[in-house]
């Protein structure tokens, strides 16, 4: 196959384009060219800004595009309008936040986000995120239809060369030791995908003729967040001590879900089931998920060649993990 990524080479169009010239496929990336493509050779590099620049594709065809960086529906559809007379399928990368934050999401016919009265459809806001990602997979579906659109909707995606430090920082940190704090419980669900996995089956998708919506998470239920640090811990070869602290106290004390602290989401967020997504259609159209301690030491080698002085996006500084602590003790 020959396919078109759009999107640059930080973390899942660097997978994927692995992913791809692994199983021997033929490689273009549309983008604009700020993330270093140099390791990847072979692959051909169009440069130009997708909301403008499609033009620049001239008369190419490809049996496949792969969208992973689209958020404003209208741009979304110029690119598929533009493609749907010269690629045969659509991949578009979604999120599982498309769907009603407000219901359990057990397949991928639960409702989708609805974009509040008054907000712009025309312009990315994060508080929007969810009902914009509805509406890009509507747009897409509109250029190419149902039989030649494939909807990708991941949870949390993570692994090596993520840039977002929201799972990174846990096998970070835990390779530190010592007195670790923890997330309420250790018996939380929670669910991501390893960039890996994700990239690995697109591939699988796009060889078999696939179509459809497929949430890309890993099995509800099928590990909780106690697991995921053990298995940090185990990547690391340490003994750390976790001390869970209650999500009250967290909030009490001003600790930023989500991005503050990785991977807890409160209660109190109005996000029930959110680590809690049936995934059965991604499983049985052959999602496979890697064992939670190969993603965290493959982590962990990669963050050996992160500079030491690059500032982390997420997660807790010492200082702040000292100070909750010690006011958890004390109370």
């Amino acid at each position: 196959m020959r396919v078109l990524i759009i999107g640059g080479t930080v973390f899942v169009g660097r997978h994927l384009t692995q992913a791809l010239q692994g199983r021997g496929h033929d490689v273009a990336m549309f983008n604009r060219g700020k993330a270093a493509a140099e390791e990847f050779p072979g692959v051909e590099r169009l440069v130009g800004d997708r909301a403008v620049d499609f033009a620049r594709l001239g008369d190419r065809n490809f049996d496949a595009v792969v969208d992973t960086c689209g958020f404003v529906p209208h741009v979304v559809g110029l690119s598929a309008r533009y493609l749907a007379e010269r690629a045969q399928r659509y991949v578009f990368i979604s999120s599982v936040s498309a769907h009603d934050d407000k219901q359990l999401v057990r397949d991928e016919s639960a409702p989708l986000a609805v974009l509040p009265e008054g907000a712009s459809a025309q312009e990315f806001a994060i508080e929007h995120y969810g009902p914009l990602k509805a509406l890009c997979e509507r747009a897409a579906q509109d250029e190419f239809g149902a039989e030649r659109t494939i909807v990708i909707r991941p949870g949390l995606i993570v692994g090596p060369y993520d840039p977002t430090d929201r799972y990174t920082y846990w096998p970070h940190r835990i390779a530190r030791g010592g007195d670790v704090l923890a997330p309420n419980s250790p018996a939380d669900p929670m669910q991501f995908i390893d960039a890996r996995d994700l990239a690995e089956w697109i591939v699988h998708l796009l060889e078999t003729g696939a179509s459809g919506a497929y949430n890309a998470v890993s099995p509800p239920r099928a590990f909780t967040i106690g697991d995921v640090l053990a298995s940090c811990a185990e990547a690391a070869g340490c003994d750390p001590n976790f001390i869970w602290v209650e999500e009250a106290f967290l909030e009490a004390h001003g600790v930023e879900a989500w991005m503050g602290l990785p991977l807890w989401i409160p209660a109190s967020a109005g996000y029930p089931g959110f680590f809690d997504v049936g995934n059965a259609r991604a499983m049985q159209s052959g999602l496979r998920v890697r064992p939670l301690v190969e993603t965290a030491r493959d982590t962990l080698a990669w963050l050996q060649t992160r500079p030491p002085d690059r500032p982390w996006k997420a997660g807790l500084t010492p200082e702040r993990e000292a100070e909750l602590l010690a006011a958890w003790a004390a109370a």
